[in-house]
């Protein structure tokens, strides 16, 4: 197909396309506003060695990152943050609703927490890394000052943000999925009626030969029409 033949069919049937969008971009807006708001907070702690020019501390640092993540997952340290708050979960739900990240370069770890309560969401990873930094000093009191790792709060719970569902992003998605599949509709539709002649155009392009001329359509009404004339034409003569 040449450029002109896209234009062409985009014309005739571009309304489709522009239909199937405007359904699921509606689609997508009404979900997203269905579902309930979730929310995220993040708390962000700091692994430093007590010699900072130890390289064998700091590498030791760097590979406990993982361990402490596990330790902040525990029942132990889980439970006693779910009495605090007074929620009605367990210590895998509370879990299942944080998301952790261990940076090794920066020494850090972040505590994403989820709720569809925002002061639910700071307070769950504000008291969490709390409550890991308390244990964690506990520990301390047994290890030589020089060899302790020190780990303290970096940045505290960050103002709750929606989290889910993204309303815009999800309304956009919709559009350009509505829009493609009206695409593939219409040339769909297009190849299943390649094969028949309609019009000129369509007689030019599948003999590939110029039409000079062509014989007009005669409506059942109009060939009443000229029956009737005839007839009074014979009977005049």
């Amino acid at each position: 197909m040449q450029l002109q033949d896209y234009a062409r069919v985009l014309l005739k049937r571009g309304w489709i396309i522009i239909l199937l969008a405007i359904i699921a971009t509606g689609s997508a807006y009404v979900f997203s506003k269905l579902q309930t708001p979730i929310y995220h907070s993040t708390v962000t702690l700091s692994a430093v060695p007590s010699r900072p020019a130890d390289w064998g501390q700091t590498q030791a640092i760097k590979s406990l990152l993982r361990n402490y993540v596990q330790q902040m997952q525990s029942p132990s340290l889980v439970q006693p943050v779910i009495d605090k708050l007074q929620l009605d979960v367990t210590p895998t739900k509370f879990v299942s609703q944080l998301q952790f990240n261990a940076a090794e370069d920066t020494m850090t770890i972040a505590i994403e927490a989820r709720h569809a309560i925002p002061a639910v969401a700071a307070k769950m990873a504000q008291n969490l890394a709390e409550a890991f930094v308390s244990q964690h000093e506990q520990e301390n009191l047994g290890i030589d000052q020089r060899d302790r790792i020190l780990v303290k709060t970096l940045y505290n719970a960050t103002s709750p943000e929606i989290f889910s569902p993204k309303t815009s992003v999800n309304t956009l998605a919709g559009a350009i999925l509505g829009a493609l599949i009206g695409v593939v509709i219409v040339f769909a539709l297009e190849w299943l009626e390649s094969d028949i002649v309609r019009t000129v155009e369509d007689a030019e392009r599948y003999i590939g030969v110029t039409v000079l001329g062509a014989i007009p359509t005669i409506t059942s009404k109009q060939s009443t029409v000229n029956s009737k004339r005839s007839s009074v034409f014979s009977i005049q003569n």
